[in-house]
């Protein structure tokens, strides 16, 4: 113990006497541990942690395909046909979780909520116990029996306080009275990427339950013991083909994939992740070879001191014991640093993957990552400074006291620290290839062509309570005094309103016949997207009309005998042969009667729904001109959305004063605008891109540095050898292209390796973001030379020192 208190003391002088070498060591572990450590939390959350429910591997994901090959849910018909029929599965549960509640609060007002509606064996499916009272009885989905809620635990602690007393508590949702029958424990939440949640067994309106053609509900299931997922997937099979000839019109052709919810949950997500820990694993594998460079350095410069300390009668394992102890020191200092690091990455990454993934919110500092994190720095500092220390332990003391300023200039030391070099500059190239790419791809998505200009456009969720505005006109008691009111506030431009908003989400689709035109294949599905809107809904968003008119609520009016739409350029050339007016055309229906066939007055341009796809056909209805009653599920809820001119800081409070004037209990969502609704959209891609771009910085930085260190040291141990080359007649500026020489060669082998590297990761690379070589060499070419340019800039000041030596001075140094 005394003997390691010594060394320990020891240890920490030698690091006060170089403060600059154990700040870069300190610093480069800190830095490769700290992102290390929180992309290592990262994945063990989303990926390798066991999701909140019993036998988690038992329950699975059910994606109904539809004829046409996208993803379908089921109709509430064909749910029970399939819960019926099927028998490997324990419980078959149905939910719908695309509808917010409005809860009424004694002390905060009215609150919007999440919720999910389900059947009645929805809590079996995941085998969670509630923390308090129960979850669903069988038949309780019924009409008269399903004014029940059960809470979950954020919303239990944040609107109830906690209380224990809340079971049987009546609360109002959407105005109607509900009797409070269950709390569930703190971390169950379906689906996992939702927070304040609550569940009700109340599934959605008759009409949409009685219709085999309307696909609302998604499913999810536990298999019985002892069936296989494969098994699984075939009874379903077998049971969608049954339903398919009972039912060929709305069931014939769609088949079913089942998916473990665990692989279900993670999604697409799972390969970047895996990318991004390969990519961590390259900037500490850089870390590592640096810190090995700078302690190898470090044992040249030593030499004379250890040779002396062997000299007087110091033994091998004394020595040994002494610098793996500093190594040590140095180890626990940059695991101590990283770890703080560590842990602001993560509440920097947590602002990201809250939106990003199902399970972000759950991310946090993991004590055993960090525990690992920690052994993980004393052993790369321990192997680092391991060679250095058999070296230094055991050279001659007579060959190093008489090498002079010769120590540690041997071929094989220059080869080593080069091969160092060589390393991280390979690495970092691949790191600011990938880096490059995703912000390129950022980029472009961000400057797509959206159809209209995200820029001073607010947004905001209209919630209605329908028990409210039952049997009300919704449009003329609340839309209109409300567009009315927002028209005035100072600052906006146009006002309008829409069912669903472009790039947050699709919306309804339904096939589409253009009437006089050759009938839809009956292996195909012609869809087109519906929405509902304003007339101020074109006005915000700058929509032009190409043709026709717009719509207009003196000439569209319920009582018209034909609806009428407006569509998109997209719906034009999908569904009109060229050379027909569009404006001229007609979309039959179910009718006999073509005087009740929908008509087209007008087209507009596209607009996307989907950031990441091209604009989808769609036809737009103005709210004035439908029916109240048949208008009722989608007016209670719809956005309003606003052009405006300034600051939108300054509109928010405008609007939520203008909601409460209509209508009090109306809860006001947070505005937020279109250019916010694009970047929220593209959380993932601008996560990548900006862990990928700090990574290839610091590995950038890394390689700089060691880069730096390597000619730096070079320098000062050929002091005598250039004073001697000086002495002979050779000139300063063949010195330092002597120097410069040498680092260009390691730079384009570098550069070179890690283009290679680049070719042979594609792959791996493709997960991310798919990229041809071909397509791409410019890009990688003017990578290529950034990096040898900042190379060259970071070597050039200890080669213009080693020009700049006096050889008089030099030849004295010894």
């Amino acid at each position: 113990m005394q003997t390691l208190l010594q060394d320990l003391r020891y240890g920490l002088r030698q690091l006060r006497k170089s403060p600059g070498f154990a700040f870069t060591v300190v610093l480069t572990l800190a830095l490769s541990v700290g992102v290390a450590t929180a992309v290592f939390c990262v994945i063990d959350t989303v990926i390798l942690r066991p999701l909140p429910y019993a036998h988690s591997e038992r329950i699975v994901s059910i994606q109904s395909i539809s004829r046409s090959g996208y993803t379908q849910p089921a109709s509430w018909p064909s749910f029970r046909d399939e819960r019926a029929q099927a028998r490997a599965f324990s419980a078959l549960a149905g939910y719908n979780n695309f509808f917010t509640m409005t809860m009424e609060t004694p002390s905060s007002g009215p609150v919007l909520l999440d919720s999910v509606h389900s059947t009645d064996n929805f809590f079996q499916v995941f085998g969670v116990q509630p923390l308090l009272g129960r979850t669903w009885l069988p038949g309780e989905e019924q009409d008269g029996k399903n004014e029940i809620v059960v809470l979950s635990y954020e919303v239990w602690q944040k609107y109830f306080g906690g209380e224990r007393d809340v079971l049987n508590r009546a609360v109002k949702l959407d105005g109607q009275a509900y009797t409070v029958v269950g709390v569930m424990p703190a971390g169950f939440r379906f689906p996992l990427g939702t927070r304040n949640l609550i569940y009700t067994p109340r599934l959605i309106d008759r009409p949409w339950m009685q219709n085999r053609g309307s696909h609302w509900m998604r499913t999810v299931a536990r298999l019985r013991d002892g069936v296989t997922i494969e098994q699984a997937q075939a009874d379903l099979a077998h049971v969608f083909s049954d339903l398919g000839r009972a039912y060929p019109q709305t069931d014939e052709g769609r088949t079913v994939h089942l998916q473990p919810l665990p692989q279900s949950i993670v999604g697409k997500s799972k390969g970047p992740l895996w990318t991004l820990l390969a990519a961590v694993l390259a900037v500490l594998a850089i870390g590592c070879v640096n810190v090995a460079g700078l302690l190898l350095a470090r044992g040249v410069k030593r030499e004379r001191e250890m040779a002396m300390r062997t000299a007087i009668g110091a033994g091998r394992s004394r020595l040994l014991g002494q610098l793996l102890t500093e190594g040590v020191l140095l180890a626990l200092l940059g695991a101590a640093t990283g770890a703080l690091l560590a842990s602001g990455l993560l509440d920097l990454m947590r602002l990201f993957l809250v939106k990003a993934l199902a399970r972000g919110a759950d991310i946090q500092m993991n004590w055993v990552v960090l525990g690992a994190a920690v052994a993980v720095s004393v052993a790369v500092s321990l192997a680092a400074s391991l060679y250095p220390a058999l070296r230094l332990s055991g050279i001659d003391p007579n060959r190093a006291l008489k090498a002079g300023g010769s120590a540690g200039v041997d071929r094989s030391q220059h080869h080593l620290r080069s091969g160092f070099v060589i390393t991280q500059i390979a690495l970092t190239m691949l790191l600011l290839v990938v880096s490059s790419l995703l912000i390129r791809v950022v980029t472009r998505y961000r400057h797509a062509d959206l159809g209209f200009d995200p820029d001073h456009i607010l947004s905001t969720q209209i919630n209605l309570t329908p028990l409210r505005y039952a049997g009300r006109d919704a449009i003329a008691d609340f839309y209109q005094p409300l567009v009315t009111r927002v028209a005035q506030v100072p600052g906006v431009r146009a006002v309008g309103m829409i069912s669903i908003l472009p790039i947050q989400n699709w919306g309804s689709n339904s096939d589409i016949h253009i009437a006089g035109q050759p009938p839809n294949p009956p292996s195909q599905e012609m869809l087109a997207e519906g929405r509902l809107v304003s007339t101020g809904y074109f006005d915000v968003f700058g929509i032009p009309l190409r043709r026709g008119r717009m719509l207009s609520p003196s000439l569209d009016r319920p009582e018209n005998t034909a609806p009428t739409v407006v569509v998109n350029e997209a719906f034009v050339k999908k569904f009109i042969p060229s050379g027909l007016d569009p404006t001229a055309q007609r979309i039959d229906s179910e009718t006999e009667q073509k005087d009740h066939w929908t008509r087209i007055v007008g087209v507009v341009g596209n607009v996307r729904q989907n950031i990441y796809e091209p604009p989808l056909a769609e036809e737009d209805w103005l709210i004035n001109a439908v029916p109240v009653k048949e208008l009722a599920d989608q007016l209670n809820g719809m956005s309003l959305v606003v052009r405006f001119d300034g600051d939108a800081g300054a509109i928010i409070p405008a609007l939520r004063n203008a909601l409460h004037e209509v209508d009090p209990t109306v809860p006001f969502k947070t505005a937020t605008t279109m250019a916010e609704v694009v970047s929220e959209t593209l959380v993932f891609e601008r996560m990548e891109s900006w862990l990928f771009g700090i990574f290839a910085g610091l590995a950038l930085l890394l390689a700089l540095v060691g880069l730096y260190g390597l000619i730096s040291h070079e320098v000062e141990q050929s002091t005598r050898d250039i004073g001697v080359r000086m002495a002979l007649g050779a000139s300063r500026s063949r010195i330092l292209g002597m120097v410069m020489r040498r680092v260009v060669w390691m730079l384009a082998a570098g550069t070179i390796a890690g283009l290679i590297l680049t070719l042979f990761a594609r792959k791996m690379i493709a997960i991310v973001i798919y990229f041809e070589a071909r397509q791409e060499a410019g890009g990688l070419l003017a990578t290529a030379l950034l990096l040898v340019t900042v190379g060259l800039l970071a070597a050039l000041f200890p080669a213009v020192r080693a020009a700049s030596i006096e050889p008089m001075q030099a030849l004295r140094t010894e």
